[in-house]
Order: C-alpha cells, then sequence, then structure tokens
C-alpha cells in the first residue's frame, strides 16, 4: 500500500513539473522571510516570525500562521551578550530547520499542498507536511495525514494512520485525464 500510495502522490506532484523537479530547489539559495512580527532569541538561535508568515526560496514558498527558524550554533562562539547583542549574538550559522504552524501552505510551481503544520529540513532538503493534508496539481487532489517531499527531486510520500479497506482518513486521490484538465 505505501508503494501505490507514493506513487499516487508522485503523479500529483511530479507529473507536469518534471524540469523543475530536474532543477529541484537550491538549499544554498537564500531564505527570504516575511512576518507581521519577528522575536529573535539568540541562545538558541531561534527566530519566531508571527503573523501571516511567508518563506520564499527560490520558487517555493512556504506560508503559516508561524514560522520558527532554527539556525546552527556554532561551537566556542561568544554568548549573545558579549556580541553586542546583535541578532544571532554571533553565535548563530545557517538556518537549519523551519517549522511552520497553523494554515500551512508549501507551493512550488502549480503544485500546492496544505496542512496544519510543517518541517522544512534544509540539510535533508525534505519538507514534511502533517495534520489534514491536501495536495493538488491542476484539478487533481490528493488527500492524507503526512506528505514528505523531496525539495531537490519533486518525489514525495502521502502517508495515514489509517490502514483497511474502506475506512475513513485513508490516503485517497482524485485523478483527472488530461483530456478533462481545466485550462
Amino acid at each position: 500500500m505505501k508503494l501505490g500510495a507514493s506513487l499516487l502522490c508522485a503523479a500529483v506532484l511530479a507529473a507536469a513539473g518534471a524540469a523543475q523537479a530536474r532543477q529541484g530547489i537550491d538549499a544554498d539559495a537564500p531564505i527570504d522571510i516575511t512576518a507581521d512580527e519577528l522575536e529573535v532569541l539568540n541562545n538558541p538561535c531561534l527566530m519566531i516570525w508571527k503573523g501571516g508568515a511567508e518563506a520564499l526560496q527560490g520558487p517555493a514558498r512556504l506560508r503559516a500562521d508561524t514560522l520558527r527558524a532554527f539556525a546552527e550554533v556554532k561551537a566556542g562562539a561568544k554568548p549573545a551578550a558579549a556580541s553586542g547583542g546583535a541578532p544571532g549574538g554571533g553565535n548563530c550559522g545557517a538556518t537549519e530547520r523551519l517549522e511552520a504552524v497553523g494554515n500551512v501552505y508549501y507551493v512550488t510551481g502549480d503544485r500546492r499542498v496544505r496542512g496544519d503544520s510543517g518541517v522544512y529540513d534544509v540539510a535533508a532538503e525534505t519538507i514534511t507536511i502533517t495534520g489534514d493534508v491536501v495536495a493538488a496539481q491542476g484539478q487533481n487532489v490528493l488527500r492524507g495525514r503526512k506528505m514528505v517531499v523531496n525539495t531537490r527531486t519533486g518525489e514525495a510520500r502521502m502517508q495515514s494512520d489509517v490502514t483497511g479497506r474502506n475506512k475513513p482518513g485513508r490516503v485517497r486521490g482524485v485523478f483527472y485525464p488530461a483530456s478533462r484538465q481545466q485550462p
């Protein structure tokens, strides 16, 4: 069943984006984040973006009510107080992950995924969306409880915590032939 769900997921998310999937999202590209409010916690190297937060990296967009950006903590760096209070306190490096909470949307090209929460792991080049997950491309729609997308290749896996034929909550997809797709 997992293979079938993975194939359906791939059909929704990769069908029209083959060229984009080959290029992928450059994990080294800058991440541009905006929100209504920003809170910086120096010692844990954490930035909390609140209120319509949106992160852009290349062709990808991650939106949520709140985004938490975790940066690497540099070994042997000065404490935040010793660095003049600058954001990150001189002890923070590159962004390692983004956690999205509330009304999460991940969009790249014509592919859209929404859910309740998400985690973008920069090093692993994956984004995991959980909760009531709905993925769409054109009219094609896929539903489940957890979706993991490889942001470099475009490959994805949709999962559910429900098993057994005819049980509500299983992974479900509705796909339209290309001739029936709306422009």
